[in-house]
């Protein structure tokens, strides 16, 4: 008899086959559920690891979208800001044109006046000048001093119509 491994002996038969029942009931108690257990838990994990991404993403989006939204509100302010300035700005720079305006109309007006007054101040003293240089000219063609005279009402009439004379001259021109 030639016994080989295609040919195993019965005995030895049976005790592969109970092993191998004894090491398939091992797997199949003990070491399988603690793999499929395993398995849940990696696949729950992966699972729960991809939902947490997912709401993380959707969340994040929310976020994005508001910070757009809030970005475009910011710039809407800051345009209304910018015009407000702007407007504000025109408003001052019209104030301040304005305030110099009359500024120089009031300096104009007060330069006018004190060129008033000087004018009648200079011919005040001019008429004075003249009464005082006419009266010593009229002395030495005369001969005879005439201060007294300097006072009496010919001179007066005279420097007036003088002064009319050289008056419409000035107007007409």
């Amino acid at each position: 008899m030639n016994i080989g491994p295609l040919e195993p002996r019965v005995p030895d038969l049976i005790v592969a086959v109970v092993c191998f029942a004894l090491v398939f009931v091992f797997f199949a108690k003990v070491l399988l559920p603690r793999l499929v257990r395993v398995l849940a838990e990696r696949t729950d994990a992966i699972e729960g690891t991809i939902e947490r991404a997912e709401e993380t993403r959707l969340k994040a989006e929310r976020l994005h979208s508001e910070y757009k939204s809030e970005l475009a509100e910011a710039r809407r302010e800051l345009a209304h800001l910018r015009q407000e300035a702007l407007e504000q700005g025109s408003a001052i720079i019209a104030a301040a044109r304005e305030e110099g305006a009359r500024q120089r109309d009031a300096l104009i007006a007060d330069a006018q006046a004190q060129l008033e007054v000087d004018r009648a101040l200079a011919a005040a003293e001019l008429t004075e000048g003249v009464r005082h240089v006419a009266i010593e000219l009229a002395g030495r063609i005369v001969g005879e001093p005439l201060d007294a005279f300097a006072d009496s009402e010919v001179v007066e009439r005279y420097l007036e119509e003088l002064n009319t004379k050289f008056s419409s001259r000035g107007t007409t021109g």
